[in-house]
């Protein structure tokens, strides 16, 4: 027996345009760039203002991941439980 009576209907999906690829890669290619510039900044200026650069411009990136993995581990469902 069907759990599922046929005269049942599944909502409609949410209309999701897709976004063109393109649309992706700012924010990954300006992170890329701010860590090389840490890195540099910290590899070429041992004091004072380059140092202080080099610690702003490696933090945000780590900062960002960080976020953005809190906020996917935070909306995902657990594995355990639920139905079988």
């Amino acid at each position: 027996m069907n759990a599922v009576s046929s005269d049942m209907s599944m909502p409609p999906s949410p209309d999701v345009t897709p976004r063109p690829s393109v649309a992706v890669w700012p924010w990954p290619i300006a992170l890329g760039l701010l860590t090389a510039f840490g890195l540099l900044s910290a590899l070429l200026g041992q004091h004072g203002t380059w140092l202080a650069l080099s610690w702003a411009a490696l933090s945000i990136p780590l900062i960002v991941t960080v976020a953005y993995v809190l906020r996917a581990w935070c909306r995902t469902p657990s594995v355990k439980g639920g139905q079988s």
